[in-house]
């Protein structure tokens, strides 16, 4: 039986998880349920066999899918990503384009709140997760540009935004000091979203203003 090697067994990718078998699935999707609830209270560190006990599973079934730590943890933010990433569809078919962009924001600062217990890895400047940054601008950024587009199409929001700015801008609300207060982040992107709708439709605030006076 030949024995990974060291390059192979280290290497962590953003990319999609590979398809499993019915039951694997299910041990991989309480492995990362629990391990990102883990690393919310203990962080990174925590023990692997405190991952397992709360997945239900044994420590073999750990290492298997993931043999380094960075492989989980890796797996823990394409998750979130990927969640993230699928809402912005769903909000697009269930609401009018202005309250689905309106509500992925707010998403979108759940998942920011969600990743900061992986945040001392993720800016460790190890490797492993090199491309986790590019990863999450491809599939954040993009699942916003769709909606951000619908949005400015009906003349909704302003046009002279784009879907990069607004990312970095809810990211940065939501962290340091302010963004261990859920309630003053979601105020902040209320705020921020009714910005976004100053000077979407120019013709249509003058004339309001008009009849005001």
């Amino acid at each position: 039986m030949k024995t990974p090697s060291t390059r192979a067994t280290k290497k962590s990718t953003a990319t999609k998880l590979p398809p499993v078998r019915a039951n694997a699935k299910q041990n991989l999707t309480a492995l990362l349920r629990a391990a990102a609830e883990v690393f919310a209270t203990s962080g990174v560190d925590a023990p692997v066999r405190e991952i397992a006990e709360r997945a239900g599973v044994g420590l073999g079934t750990v290492y298997r899918h993931f043999p380094q730590r960075s492989d989980l943890i890796v797996a823990v933010m394409q998750s979130h990503v990927e969640a993230c990433a699928d809402a912005a569809a769903v909000f697009a078919t269930e609401y009018p384009p202005e309250e689905a962009l309106a509500r992925w924001l707010h998403r979108l600062m759940d998942f920011v709140g969600a990743k900061r217990g992986l945040a001392a890895a993720l800016h460790s400047g190890d490797p492993a997760y090199a491309a986790l940054p590019g990863y999450v601008m491809e599939r954040l950024g993009g699942a916003l540009r769709k909606l951000l587009d619908r949005a400015i199409a009906v003349k909704a929001v302003r046009s002279d935004i784009d879907a990069e700015e607004l990312l970095w801008t809810v990211a940065t609300m939501c962290r340091g000091p302010y963004g261990e207060k859920p309630a003053y982040a979601s105020k902040m992107v209320d705020v921020l979203i009714d910005g976004l709708r100053y000077g979407a439709n120019p013709k249509e605030q003058l004339t309001s203003m008009a009849a005001e006076l």
